[in-house]
């Protein structure tokens, strides 16, 4: 797979400072912000206009619902999320709620929905890294989530904080240039052969 950390053509500015860091100030996060990033995803284009998501989120002077959330991380993300001001849990209703049938387009809905509310952040001065590791039935379980949802990612959101705070291998990942697939590995004007 070919990679490259330039941009192929114009992008937005917002798109080409987001990232993902690890580290993160303590200095919490003003309500209205929080309530910024919500009213994003909000507007997120979903099927049908079903808005299927949800998300439960804690501030970290809210420890006991915080906890609930953090300890749910796999061990690689504790190490750097503990300094998160906020974790942000997305989750995905399986259901339309006008009839009842399967939603197949709710998690690609709430990625969209999710990348509003980065892109937001970002927009804010805030970071946000999703997480994918975390255990899901230890998560379920914590915040009583009904089967009906979809467990999303984890996301812990805060302002940037100095890298050298990081563990050693997590500076060098922290400070490498963002490096994607170059579009002819992903982009197609035909079928596949």
């Amino acid at each position: 797979m070919q990679v490259s950390s330039e941009f192929e053509t114009d992008i937005l500015e917002i798109i080409k400072t987001r990232r993902s860091r690890r580290a993160f100030l303590s200095r919490p996060i003003e309500a209205e912000k929080i309530k910024s990033l919500f009213e994003a995803a909000r507007w997120a284009p979903s099927s049908a206009n079903e808005q299927p998501w949800a998300y439960i989120y804690a501030t970290a002077d809210q420890k006991e619902l915080w906890n609930r959330i953090f300890e749910s991380l796999n061990e690689g993300n504790k190490t750097w999320a503990k300094e998160a001001p906020l974790l942000i849990v997305s989750l995905a209703r399986k259901y339309y709620l006008r009839n009842g049938h399967p939603n197949n387009s709710a998690k690609y809905d709430v990625g969209a929905a999710n990348a509003f509310l980065s892109v937001q952040a970002t927009q804010l001065g805030l970071n946000v890294h999703q997480m994918g590791g975390f255990d899901h039935s230890m998560l379920r379980q914590n915040l009583n989530v009904p089967e009906n949802f979809d467990i999303g990612v984890v996301m812990a959101i805060g302002y940037a904080g100095n890298p050298e705070q990081l563990p050693m291998h997590l500076q060098e990942r922290e400070l490498s240039p963002r490096m994607r697939h170059q579009q002819n590995e992903f982009v197609m004007n035909h079928t596949f052969s």
